[in-house]
């Protein structure tokens, strides 16, 4: 059975992505499921994909159901259309959008096809996460993990290398030790 591996970005930033990995008998509305749980996005608005090519525009939509409003073709359902049934492309993509009246917008972009899966995974599976996810509704605190990553990422531990003692009085033995006066040819 293959496995379909999309990217999924963050329309306002490109450096916030997760890639989730699906099989392609698995439905949109699996991996609109997917994006959400990767996104840490709760699950009561509507929702819809739209077929893309390379500019990211926007072509048949695929839908959480048929909404109140015209539309040029009739749309797919989600829960009834297969993920493969729509790759007609090596690098198919597609633009994602949540919540309509907030308008949250991804670019899904299939970046890998594998034709054994993982039996260790259960599909659709988070397989890579970049970049701090946009709160849903409001800032997000950089707490627990978050900032453990943060820290050790940008290495912003107190007293880490690299943090000096500049400025500070050395004291009376500072002159012993040769740091009380610097010559201009070590300047």
């Amino acid at each position: 059975m293959a496995i379909l591996k999309f990217r999924i970005y963050f329309e306002e930033d490109d450096s916030v992505y997760r890639d989730i990995a699906i099989r392609h008998k698995q439905s949109f509305q699996d991996l609109h499921q997917a994006i959400l749980k990767a996104y840490e996005f709760d699950n009561k608005h509507a929702a819809t994909f739209y077929r893309s090519n390379d500019s990211w525009a926007r072509g048949r939509e695929i839908t959480l159901e048929k909404y109140n409003k015209q539309y040029r073709a009739d749309p797919l359902i989600m829960s009834d259309t297969t993920m493969g049934s729509e790759i007609n492309d090596p690098n198919q993509k597609f633009v994602y959008v949540y919540d309509f009246v907030r308008n949250w917008v991804f670019h899904v972009e299939l970046i890998n096809v594998a034709r054994e899966e993982n039996p260790k995974i259960e599909y659709p599976a988070t397989v890579r996460v970049e970049g701090i996810a946009p709160s849903q509704y409001g800032t997000k605190g950089l707490v627990g993990d978050k900032l453990a990553e943060m820290e050790e990422k940008y290495d912003l531990q107190s007293g880490a290398e690299g943090f000096g003692t500049e400025g500070e009085d050395l004291g009376d033995d500072a002159e012993e030790f040769g740091a009380a006066e610097s010559t201009e040819e070590e300047i």
